[in-house]
């Protein structure tokens, strides 16, 4: 099974040079908003995570880009969760141009659990985590 979802994000001025370009950093961002809307979607909201005892720092992220946005362009952020063995979340991430459809930068991040309490890294699934891929059908 394969779990996507697709939000519609407006470039905001903030976002854009003075040449109304938008600055490469935001491209992460949108990566950002694009798990907020994964996560909204398939109960797998920072807080849900947090609730269990739980965070997923971010230890990797790429960008590759391909074409720029600019001021006013709405930008769609397609979010695929990649299933793994590991103690890990993977989403692949492609950004495309709204009025365009062309790609304009795709990539990818890799999130790990820490323990809230103690900070420590978790080796194996936490069992909340388990129980989500169960939900969804991965395991």
């Amino acid at each position: 099974m394969e779990l996507t979802e697709r939000a519609n994000i407006l470039v905001k001025f903030n976002e854009a040079d003075p040449l109304g370009i938008v600055w490469h950093g935001h491209y992460v961002r949108y990566f950002e908003d694009g798990r907020e809307a994964f996560g909204e979607k398939y109960g797998l909201r920072y807080l849900d995570i947090f609730q269990q005892g739980y965070t997923v720092p971010i230890v990797k992220v790429e960008c590759n880009y391909k074409r720029s946005l600019r001021y006013g362009d709405r930008v769609i952020v397609e979010t695929k969760y990649v299933d793994t063995a590991a103690a890990k979340i993977k989403f692949l991430y492609s950004l495309y141009n709204a009025a365009t459809g062309e790609l304009v930068a795709d990539g990818a991040s890799v999130q790990v659990f820490l323990d809230t309490e103690s900070s420590t890294l978790q080796l194996t699934i936490p069992p909340f985590f388990k129980a989500w891929k169960e939900q969804w059908g991965l395991l």
